[in-house]
């Protein structure tokens, strides 16, 4: 896992880069530093108003005596978001929209909750294999 996370830290930044040179040398350093800036601040403007929702509904669920598992997750989501769209590159951006906004974020969701299941039975396997 941790060896994961470097390569992600330190790959995907080149990788970013890389691909800003390349659309610079296309349509000037101007118009790429715009889109970097522009993307940051949609990014953090739909970061702010998704997180909002989410709380909202947060304190909905708890007020109901529902765990709020779900918002939980997706705030986590637009969280992690939120800071990979205010890294420059386009990678980045693009998962960072993924993660922010509520059609895609849930795809995410659904996918952590079957990982955090799928984690849960094995180890339910193993407690009752070891007995």
């Amino acid at each position: 896992m941790l060896f994961r996370l470097i390569l992600l830290f330190t790959l995907l930044p080149l990788i970013d880069l890389a691909i800003l040179l390349k659309i610079g040398s296309y349509i000037g350093f101007k118009y790429t530093l715009a889109i970097v800036i522009a993307t940051g601040f949609i990014g953090a403007y739909l970061a702010k108003m998704e997180g909002r929702y989410i709380i909202t509904r947060i304190k909905f669920d708890i007020s109901r005596g529902r765990m709020p598992a779900d918002e939980l997750i997706g705030g986590l989501c637009v969280i992690v978001g939120g800071a990979f769209l205010l890294a420059p590159g386009l990678i980045t951006d693009a998962l960072g929209f993924f993660l922010v906004l509520p059609v895609t974020r849930n795809l995410f969701i659904d996918a952590i909750k079957g990982r955090f299941k799928k984690m849960l039975i094995e180890r339910d396997v193993r407690f009752y294999f070891r007995r």
